[in-house]
């Protein structure tokens, strides 16, 4: 598997490459990958199916200038910025094999990433907290959560990507989302102050637990093809505003 840690300039081309990574491996031009990426600036991006308005504060965004995306895959809407770590693995879809269907998948996919995360044994707090799957897509301490996942498949390809709360501005969280319209169980209706929390590592140490649990080297310093006709529709209002 290929390791590719690149941040684009913009929310709008770092959301473009995750799909075109799918794209490029269901071409036959790409291949199985890991990537990380992390975004200086906030934003909010909600699921495929997201309704803006009744999933974002709009207002509050737009006091603060924070844009909106719309992601290709489902999943809940988040915020995203600095100290919130973003990754994204292609991988080959197997007719027996652990990626066959999407529950499968979410199963492997989640447990490996926390296999890779209990490797952290030098943080007491890891130690002593409860690191564990939730709902189908969370990753949580104790019944904190700090990490939400989606999945996107193609016929041979799947994308599945997911965001890492290490060291995020957790109130900004509360003051741009409304409560979700559609909660795992448990959850059990908390706010978001109450529901989410960080990790407190630092970012590397945990890319490196990741890219160990998955063999991902950087065997390539090319940086792959994103068509600007991907980045010009998560520009575009049609795609982010669809619903």
């Amino acid at each position: 598997m290929t390791l590719l840690d690149l941040i684009l300039p913009s929310p709008a081309e770092n959301l473009a490459l995750d799909e075109a990574l799918l794209d490029a491996a269901e071409a036959g031009t790409g291949e199985e990958v890991l990537r990380f990426w992390e975004s200086p600036t906030p934003f909010v991006v909600v699921g495929y199916a997201n309704k803006i308005v009744s999933e974002v504060n709009v207002a509050a965004c737009e006091t603060r200038g924070i844009p909106i995306f719309r992601r290709c895959s489902g999943g809940g809407t988040v915020v995203q910025g600095r100290g919130c770590l973003n990754y994204a693995v292609v991988l080959r879809i197997t007719n027996d094999g652990p990626t066959r269907n999407i529950s499968t998948a979410n199963q492997f996919i989640m447990e490996r990433n926390r296999h890779a995360l209990v490797s952290l044994t030098s943080d007491s707090r890891l130690q002593t907290q409860d690191l564990k799957v939730c709902g189908h897509t969370d990753l949580a301490l104790g019944l904190l959560k700090f990490s939400g996942n989606a999945q996107r498949r193609r016929k041979s390809f799947l994308l599945f990507h997911g965001t890492l709360l290490l060291n995020f501005d957790l109130p900004l969280i509360s003051k741009l989302l409304n409560m979700p319209s559609l909660q795992p169980d448990y959850r059990d209706g908390r706010p978001h102050e109450r529901f989410i929390t960080n990790l407190n590592l630092p970012t590397e140490i945990v890319k490196q637990a990741l890219a160990t649990e998955w063999q991902a080297n950087a065997n390539s310093t090319s940086q792959p093809l994103l068509p600007s006709a991907l980045v010009e529709k998560y520009n575009s209002p049609e795609w982010n505003r669809k619903f």
